[in-house]
């Protein structure tokens, strides 16, 4: 089945520092380089990298930041026939990345705060429609509703965390988070931060991300807790988390099982750190598979 992205495309802007600056502190760094980045753009270039057909709904301005921003995707071969474009801005990303990986963003939305569910095409039964919070959360949950109706898979990654209808919530197929995102979500729902306990709030099924320490995941199936695959360097974790949704994304379009499909998107991720920037490290099908062979 294909894979539908619902999201973010963004132009980004990185600088290498020394250090990550606190505040009132100014860091020299190196060479600046813009790349293609947005979640949702960046998931989906790592689903359509894995082997997913995937389409792609969102919003650039009309300037030249918008080549950038779309670059990867169109690398990637994915469809955007449900891309608009807008009179506002493409949206942008500033990325602050230290000598071992970590990274501070800021991100100015642009273009993607008119992005609209009504752009993305009609929906199969059993598609994957996978979405993320940089774009309007009334926008996602409509869609979120759309492709429940439609006997589609909705899929949401909350993030950044931020309010949604709480019947979209409940109506998904899938909901991943990090532990971030999980604290926040938990602490509204008034209960604990793992994957079980969430699982047992909402009545869906719910994967967590856990950086280093992997993943966990609740389903009416069962739980599971999958260990992270181990970078031989980690050069820039900016994007991981997206690769991790997009290649699960396209793992489980196939029919792979969510353990399954988990332990495929940290082989991706393990691949995605160990290289500069956020779309554009995402690995091939090939990579991955032979990650996971290793």
């Amino acid at each position: 089945m294909p894979v539908t992205v619902f999201g973010s495309v963004n132009a980004d802007l990185t600088f290498p520092v020394p250090i990550l600056p606190a505040p009132g502190h100014t860091v020299l760094g190196g060479a600046w380089r813009a790349s293609p980045g947005g979640k949702g753009a960046n998931q989906a270039v790592a689903a359509a990298r894995d082997g997913a057909a995937v389409r792609f709904a969102g919003a650039t301005g009309r300037d030249a930041m918008a080549a950038t921003a779309t670059a990867a995707l169109r690398g990637a071969r994915v469809d955007l026939s449900a891309l608009v474009e807008t009179e506002a801005p493409t949206g942008a990303a500033c990325i602050l990345v230290d000598e071992a990986g970590r990274n501070q963003i800021a991100v100015s939305p642009g273009a993607n705060l008119l992005a609209r569910a009504a752009q993305v095409p009609d929906l199969a039964a059993g598609e994957i429609v996978l979405m993320q919070m940089e774009v309007p959360a009334e926008e996602v949950a409509t869609l979120v509703h759309r492709a429940r109706a439609a006997g589609a898979r909705p899929i949401l990654n909350l993030a950044p965390a931020a309010p949604i209808d709480p019947a979209a919530l409940r109506a998904l197929d899938l909901l991943v988070v990090n532990e971030h995102e999980a604290a926040w979500l938990a602490a509204r729902l008034g209960t604990a931060g793992t994957a079980p306990e969430l699982h047992a709030a909402l009545g869906i099924p719910v994967a967590v991300t856990l950086g280093e320490r992997g993943a966990e995941a609740a389903s009416p199936i069962g739980d599971w807790r999958i260990a992270a695959l181990a970078a031989a360097r980690v050069l820039d974790t900016t994007g991981a988390g997206d690769c991790w949704c997009g290649v699960l994304a396209a793992a489980l379009s196939r029919g792979t099982p969510l353990e399954a499909a988990m332990h495929r998107a940290a082989a991706a991720a393990s691949i995605a750190v160990s290289r500069p920037g956020a779309a554009e490290a995402m690995p091939t099908a090939a990579e991955t598979g032979a990650r996971l062979a290793a």
